[in-house]
């Protein structure tokens, strides 16, 4: 919507007087929306938008160019930007009919060009683009993505925002190693599990979460410790003998959450995993 105005001017036998100033408004017959469909975003993952272009005009408005900012932000008087277009992603659909993919042009920022509403219709856009190093991943963060709508038929530039804060969720991987590599009969053997969280929330006891591992050859006599404290069987952990299956209690299992930098001359995040070592050891 634009309002302009307007005011006469009347001169007479050498007088000059002025009208009343008329004010008059330009209604917008395109209207943009903006909406993820995760709600949320994480480091690396992929976050789906969709963008409806509605025309509530009686002619069609073409050669349309939307213009995606992709979350860009000012970072010590550089500009950096969160997230990063997924190509091949995009999809276009008018009054809900699938329409041959637009010309892209990836950024940043990301155009879309030659987008043509029906009058009385819609256009809807569906892309997807990747959070990258640039998207905070601590708790709070949050990536603001505008995109803005010009073209023939447009009177001023159309925008429509979405905000997507990052998700808040552990994030956790596990890796086994043995020492030692070589062994024989009656020698003392030791598996040691490092669990890594590079999510922004600890694990705690109320995640349940476990390990679970099937020694073969079945081990005896084990000895296990959580992070250096030594553990006791049937409280934090159970161990069969016979099948030589080893299951940590729910709950036992603690991982703290993942801190992060920012790096100050490229805006880049780091993330340093929190760290949880398991470590049993048995004779063969």
């Amino acid at each position: 919507m634009a309002i302009f105005t307007n005011q006469a001017t009347l001169t007479y036998n050498g007088s000059t007087t002025n009208s009343n100033i008329a004010y008059g408004e330009i209604l917008d017959v395109l209207v943009a929306t903006k909406t993820s469909v995760e709600g949320t975003y994480a480091p690396g993952n992929l976050v789906t938008y969709v963008v409806t272009l509605r025309n509530t005009g009686n002619a069609p408005l073409t050669g349309l160019v939307v213009t995606d900012d992709l979350g860009g932000y000012d970072f010590n008087g550089t500009m950096v930007y969160p997230l990063s277009y997924e190509a091949g992603s995009v999809a276009l659909f008018t009054n809900g009919v699938p329409q041959a993919a637009p010309t892209v042009t990836a950024g940043p920022p990301l155009v879309f060009s030659d987008i043509t509403v029906p009058a009385s219709g819609d256009a809807v856009i569906v892309y997807q683009a990747r959070a990258n190093a640039y998207a905070n991943p601590a708790v709070g963060g949050t990536i603001d993505n505008t995109v803005t709508v010009t073209g023939d038929g447009v009177s001023t530039p159309i925008t429509a925002t979405e905000t997507v804060g990052v998700a808040v969720e552990p994030m956790l991987t596990i890796s086994k190693s043995i020492t030692p590599v070589q062994v024989v009969d009656n020698d003392r053997v030791t598996y040691t599990f490092v669990i890594q969280n590079s999510g922004n929330q600890a694990v705690v006891a109320t995640d349940n979460a476990t390990v679970t591992d099937t020694f073969d050859p079945i081990l005896t006599a084990l000895t296990v410790t959580f992070n250096g404290a030594p553990w006791t069987p049937g409280v934090q952990y159970n161990y069969n003998e016979a099948t030589g299956l080893f299951a940590t209690v729910p709950g036992q299992i603690l991982v703290p959450a993942a801190t992060y930098t920012q790096d100050p001359v490229t805006g880049a995040y780091t993330a340093t995993p929190g760290i949880a070592t398991l470590i049993v050891t048995g004779t063969i």
